[in-house]
């Protein structure tokens, strides 16, 4: 008995006839429609990039796999879903993974195992992962300018440390009590250009569970403003962070950069008599008007640890819940420009969609996937997440701007742009994916591919 026959299997009452489920010996894959990514890393030539700077000191006669197939096996499988190293043996001939590492798809040999990538993840230096974050931060920057008609005028750098939550024993995985678990804190840096609301991951940074909100900041964000400097030569550059970074130190080196920023405050008995008149003021039009107030200030502030006091700008609120009687919400940012006081919020509010980015590039590219023991394999594997979001978010700046495909997060172009099933044929000349002409989603594929680089056939 061949083994498709041993494979199949009988419904025999749920239709009018019985309904037979087959294993064919062609080779197919679910990810049929990732072919899309292929093209893209293709025209940014970003794993080729990140190749470059990892040092193999394999013996060359005992190479089966090589360093570049590696890294695309790993960086595409997250992409399509599969974080962890033992999805290897399931998807060893997948001919799509099989393609996305230059493999033949429909031949015999596989691709690498499980202990394979683990000592590829294990194999990395302090020097190799700092050689990494920097090439993908320029492949950003790179891919951004090459984009764009004429270079943007301002670029916003927005910086948010996340917690993720670690269940072993993982090297400088330390107790958090904030968090209340053990964990990493990873610090994740975005750039967004001019208005446009897109956040563009360019840096994260794996950092043990009790780190300080500044470790590791100043190193990360210096270097990256030089990257943009060198990309952008003339643009403005605004800072935007949470109450964490309103550090003396940070604060010291943006002014002494010439460097514009935004940062949150948390709240204190001397601010909140700075903002006591404002917020009387707003309870009492909230008590005529039974609706919410915002007013808006500023005060020169000092705290103990500055050299100097600084602008802080305030915001008096009184917000309403259906239900609920009016909640006071004032809220503090200290700030080295000069615009009115309510569009420092308005520009402040612009950080909050970082919470977004993160969630994105955790949930749906499984980022927090760091089980490896060691931290620096650990770090990698944080990389390798950033290398997938990177060709991700360069896909969807080809999306249409408007109608459902508006603001698709990567999940969402998993699950109805990749997830397509899919027959592979190749021969010697070509080749050939054959999908389903009844796939909901035709024309916005076909849109996309052809904007990546396929051309009409």
């Amino acid at each position: 008995m061949s083994d498709s026959a041993r494979q199949a299997v009988i419904f025999p009452d749920i239709f009018s006839r019985p309904v037979i489920v087959e294993s064919v010996p062609q080779p197919m894959s679910s990810d049929g429609g990732s072919v899309l990514l292929i093209a893209v890393d293709q025209r940014m030539q970003l794993t080729q990039s990140l190749c470059a700077v990892i040092p193999d000191e394999r013996q060359a006669g005992k190479v089966e796999h090589p360093q570049l197939s590696l890294l695309r096996q790993r960086v595409f499988a997250i992409a399509n879903g599969y974080p962890d190293c033992n999805d290897a043996a399931r998807l060893s001939r997948d001919p799509m993974l099989l393609l996305a590492a230059q493999r033949a798809p429909c031949g015999q040999e596989a691709l690498a195992s499980q202990p394979t990538l683990s000592r590829f993840e294990n194999a990395m230096r302090p020097r190799t992962l700092l050689a990494m974050g920097e090439q993908l931060a320029r492949s950003v920057l790179s891919d951004q300018q090459a984009q764009r008609r004429r270079p943007p005028r301002l670029i916003h750098i927005d910086l948010d440390p996340t917690c993720d939550p670690t269940h072993g024993q993982q090297e400088f995985s330390v107790f958090n009590g904030f968090y209340g678990t053990s964990c990493y804190l990873p610090l994740v840096v975005t750039v967004s250009f001019d208005a446009e609301p897109q956040k563009f991951v360019v840096a994260a940074v794996l950092r043990p569970g009790n780190a300080g909100a500044m470790k590791g900041v100043l190193g990360v964000l210096l270097r990256l403003v030089e990257l943009i400097r060198e990309y952008f030569p003339r643009v403005r550059l605004i800072v935007r962070a949470d109450s964490a970074y309103a550090h003396p130190v940070l604060l010291e080196c943006l002014e002494a950069g010439g460097l514009e920023y935004v940062i949150g405050l948390p709240s204190n008995a001397v601010l909140k008599r700075a903002s006591a008149k404002l917020m009387r003021k707003a309870r009492r039009q909230h008590r005529r008007s039974g609706q919410k107030v915002t007013l808006y200030g500023e005060t020169r502030y000092r705290a103990r640890s500055w050299p100097r006091a600084r602008r802080v700008v305030f915001k008096a609120e009184v917000v309403v819940h259906e239900g609920r009687a009016g909640r006071d919400n004032d809220r503090y940012v200290v700030t080295n420009m000069k615009r009115r006081d309510w569009r420092m919020f308005a520009e402040y509010h612009g950080h909050h969609d970082m919470e977004n980015r993160i969630k994105e590039v955790k949930n749906d590219l499984r980022m927090d996937r760091t089980s490896c023991e060691s931290f620096l394999a650990n770090q990698l594997r944080v990389l390798l997440t950033l290398a997938a979001a990177v060709l991700m978010q360069a896909l969807q700046q080809k999306l249409p701007a408007a109608g459902e495909w508006a603001g698709a997060q990567m999940g969402t172009i998993r699950e109805k742009l990749f997830k397509r099933a899919v027959r592979v044929i190749a021969s010697v000349r070509r080749v050939v994916l054959q999908f389903s002409d009844q796939y909901p989603w035709t024309e916005v594929w076909r849109g996309l591919a052809l904007a990546v680089g396929a051309r009409s056939g």
